[in-house]
């Protein structure tokens, strides 16, 4: 992995190889920040900088030995340490390299790291995978020995909020007294969860959100996506690649909302009563997880057909359905009536939350809206 295969993160792409270059490398280097951002990819970038025999220009050759090995996942200096779940019939709790094959997988379909795959990739997408306190017993043993090729030893550690109390009181007591040719490179979702006297001792970088062009080029890439959908679905994952991957997975779902919200419209503006009633239903009959989000879909696009009465094309964030049917809505939401419209969604969601009896809320939801479009 080289800093140039990774998407946007400039400024801290040159602070990893300034320290690098400046051989100020601290001991524990701590990446923080939201899931889908390319921490660990920016991690695995830093260590193969740091082992490249031939740095240029502020990043790995690529064609060195050391580099070869960082690609094929084969650098004898060069340690994973990630949250595993236990096997069948094993009589002793798991370390990480019980399972290397499925991690070398992971990390080649997977660049952004999203734990919800990792655990799919494991076989079981129910079981919580953490760090036990084996893996630190594995990780003070492999230590010991002295680097061979390089001059120093890595681990890539992920998700080190995962590590049970046992676990991460041991490792708490490698960082603390530090063997002067390993480096620990961490990267965390939830830095709140690790173990304080772990985080204190860590230099700490905060890696925050990808720009939505970043993301929007990233999809554009690597899916067979057109650009304008490709930002629209940027701009709703909020800086994390993960989750505009998972929105793409979903797009049958999305295309369902836009109907749904379409027919609602249709309806309200003809203030169709019994066809209402029916869409209520329809409606009800969805999973509590899909009301919820599809109101907040209501609420994004109300958002989003107010903005477009401003004609400026760059501010709105429609993919290419979306707009072409608010073209013909928008001139229906205005100052008038969206903050009364955004709510009547809003307080949907929370009343979906609460168990409410779903079909007497969306009828009332669209009884609101007939009110609401004419005013």
């Amino acid at each position: 992995m080289k800093f140039s295969d990774i998407h946007g993160h400039s400024s801290i792409k040159e602070q990893l190889v300034a320290l690098a270059d400046s051989d100020r490398i601290p001991h524990a280097l701590l990446l923080e920040g939201k899931q889908g951002t390319g921490k660990f990819a920016l991690a695995r970038a830093l260590a193969q900088y740091i082992h490249c025999e031939n740095r240029q220009n502020g990043d790995s050759c690529g064609v060195c030995p050391s580099c070869i090995q960082h690609q094929t996942f084969n650098h004898i200096d060069t340690i994973f340490s990630y949250p595993v779940i236990k096997k069948k019939n094993s009589t002793r709790p798991p370390v990480s390299d019980d399972y290397s094959e499925e991690w070398h997988q992971f990390l080649e379909e997977d660049g952004y790291m999203d734990l919800a795959t990792w655990m799919r990739v494991l076989g079981n997408p129910s079981t919580q995978p953490q760090m036990y306190v084996t893996e630190s017993d594995d990780l003070i043993h492999k230590l010991a020995f002295t680097s061979h090729r390089s001059r120093y030893k890595i681990v890539l550690m992920w998700l080190p909020e995962r590590m049970n109390e046992q676990c991460a009181n041991k490792m708490l007591k490698l960082i603390e007294e530090p063997l002067g040719d390993s480096i620990f490179i961490i990267t965390s979702d939830n830095p709140g969860e690790i173990l304080p006297t772990i985080y204190s001792r860590c230099r700490r970088i905060e890696v925050n959100r990808l720009s939505d062009s970043d993301v929007a080029d990233y999809l554009t890439e690597n899916f067979a996506i057109e650009p304008q959908d490709a930002v629209a679905i940027a701009h709703t994952a909020e800086g994390s690649v993960t989750e505009a991957v998972r929105q793409l997975s979903v797009a049958d779902e999305s295309r369902l909302y836009l109907a749904k919200f379409m027919e609602l419209m249709r309806l309200a503006y003809q203030r169709k009563i019994v066809e209402l009633r029916k869409w209520s239903v329809e409606v009800s009959e969805m999973s509590r997880e899909q009301q919820m989000a599809f109101m907040r879909y209501c609420t994004r696009l109300m958002r989003e057909n107010f903005i477009m009465n401003l004609h400026d094309p760059e501010l709105n964030y429609l993919n290419r359905a979306e707009a072409d049917f608010s073209v013909r809505f928008s001139p229906f939401i205005n100052e008038r009536n969206v903050e009364r419209l955004v709510s009547t969604f809003d307080n949907a969601i929370t009343d979906v939350a609460g168990n409410t009896n779903s079909k007497i809320l969306f009828f009332d939801v669209a009884i609101r809206v007939i009110l609401l479009l004419r005013s």
